[in-house]
């Protein structure tokens, strides 16, 4: 019987915070001609990964290339690392400059992103060069590598083993990338961005970043506030919450996801219950199955832990929610297929059995950006809450990969204020189950410079939505400079 750790399950969309110092950059350049300003040597894309972790080909206008920044910014001279980054060139002739993206994470590669992504941001791609990057510490760019213990971390049948696992990633951790890890962290991935801004030439950055990148891009304003041009921040996460109560948040936005599910699933002839109570009781029947008795999938087994992994994955957007129906059908009738390849999806599990640094590099990340080191008691308390909210989410063999983690973090990145910065389009869900509604208005304040848009549909992310009154706000901003009103909702 194998039960997931309750950390990775915890992480669930955003899990964010600080790097190191707590004095905002020098901002004396942030007019005029761009310091630092170089040129990047685009070149043809050669080791993309496309959504089923098999290599793929990059499309039409798509260019790859580096920068170098330094390893610890508190020393610009010395050792340098690559950044890896991904440009989709400008259709029409009236450029505006560039749009740097951040899809969230922490962890996940810009690059693979924007090649999959870029056509779903055409319109602002006919007069803006799309930009990605994969941030420090992530895959291409010094990616945290820990000793192949993922696999093993998802996995725990007690608490103890759980605690003995998450000590052992941790040593993994520091023995593979050892170098890399007391510079990673928002605050450094943020004066990475500036870097980036001047070597792409602009004077200040356009900028689009997506659940953990909305906290990236509120960092950059902090530090950067006369650097900050056209700003949206969609799905907006909130760095001051704790450890605790960020869990207990996102139990309840995927508690209220899970029930949104269940009502349209049974508005459509539902195969799994014949009301939402019964969807529920359905699926946790299934796992509770997949506790004692894992599904055969080839040489590997759907386990209780990937299965609820595979639950939660269809639940951040309401147009992958048949997928969740039609997985769990199969998997109740014996083929766990699509479920494991849900959880493989969310992973970061790739076609050849590695996986990509997702994982590694979140669980870093989220060391690097606070204070807190839950033990693995305090873990277990936690859990024993989003039990009361959310069962489905919940688990029994808990630890805190933090508490042992060989870098210490801080609680640089939770101070925002963009105060003398240009406004910032801040967007929130009411129907986000990963970055709830409050947070966008917490985050909105907190900027100062923040203009609060209201999405009253579902899923996590309103640009991609579907939302015609969404994408029409953000177009207007980004492609022509006119502001949305403070009190702008759109409508599901």
């Amino acid at each position: 019987m194998k039960k997931p750790i309750a950390t990775f399950l915890l992480a669930a969309a955003v899990l964010a915070g600080c790097g190191i110092g707590n004095k905002p950059a020098d901002t004396s350049t942030a007019t005029g001609t761009p310091t630092n300003a170089g040129t990047v040597a685009w070149t043809r894309c050669t080791d993309l990964t496309g959504a089923d972790g098999r290599p793929a080909a990059p499309g039409p206008g798509v260019e790859c290339g580096t920068i170098q920044v330094p390893l610890d910014h508190a020393k610009p001279d010395g050792e340098k690392i690559d950044l890896a980054l991904i440009r989709v060139k400008a259709t029409g002739d009236d450029r505006l400059g560039s749009l740097v993206f951040n899809f969230g994470g922490p962890g996940g590669s810009g690059v693979d992103t924007l090649a999959m992504a870029a056509r779903a941001f055409g319109s602002l791609g006919t007069r803006y060069d799309l930009v990605s990057f994969d941030p420090r510490g992530v895959e291409r760019s010094s990616g945290v590598k820990c000793g192949g213990q993922v696999e093993k971390l998802l996995e725990a049948e007690n608490d103890a083993d759980a605690d003995r696992l998450a000590k052992e990633f941790a040593a993994a951790c520091q023995k593979d990338s050892g170098k890399i890890l007391p510079h990673v962290g928002t605050v450094q991935a943020a004066k990475d961005l500036d870097l980036l801004r001047a070597a792409l030439g602009d004077v200040r950055l356009n900028y689009f970043g997506l659940s953990y990148g909305t906290h990236l891009g509120a960092v950059y304003a902090t530090h950067f506030p006369k650097n900050v041009g056209r700003f949206v921040l969609d799905s907006a996460f909130d760095p001051t919450v704790t450890f605790e109560e960020r869990a207990v948040t996102q139990a309840t936005g995927f508690d209220q996801a899970f029930e949104a599910f269940a009502q349209d699933c049974v508005a459509q002839s539902c195969e799994l219950g014949a009301d939402p109570a019964a969807v529920e009781k359905t699926v946790e029947q299934l796992l509770d199955r997949l506790k004692d008795q894992p599904l055969k999938v080839g040489g590997r087994e759907l386990t209780y832990g990937l299965a609820q992994l595979a639950v939660i994955t269809p639940l951040y957007a309401k147009a992958t929610w048949p997928m969740l129906e039609q997985a769990a059908v199969a998997a109740i009738k014996g083929n766990g297929t699509a479920l494991l390849t849900l959880a493989d999806s969310y992973t970061g599990r790739k076609a050849d059995g590695t996986y990509t640094t997702a994982m590694t590099s979140l669980q870093a990340i989220n060391c690097a950006d606070t204070a807190e080191r839950p033990t693995a008691a305090e873990t277990a308390q936690i859990n024993e809450r989003i039990k009361e909210v959310f069962p489905i989410l919940a688990t029994e063999a808990s630890s805190g990969v933090c508490a042992h983690w060989p870098v210490p973090g801080d609680d640089a990145a939770k101070r925002i204020d963009a105060t003398g910065s240009a406004p910032i389009v801040v967007i929130g869900g009411k129907g986000d189950p990963a970055t709830p509604y409050q947070w966008a208005e917490t985050l909105t304040r907190q900027l100062k410079t923040g203009v609060l848009v209201t999405y009253e549909g579902e899923g996590h992310g309103a640009y991609l939505s579907g939302s015609g009154c969404v994408m029409k706000a953000v177009d207007a901003y980004l492609l022509e400079d006119k502001l949305p009103t403070q009190s702008t909702t759109c409508p599901a």
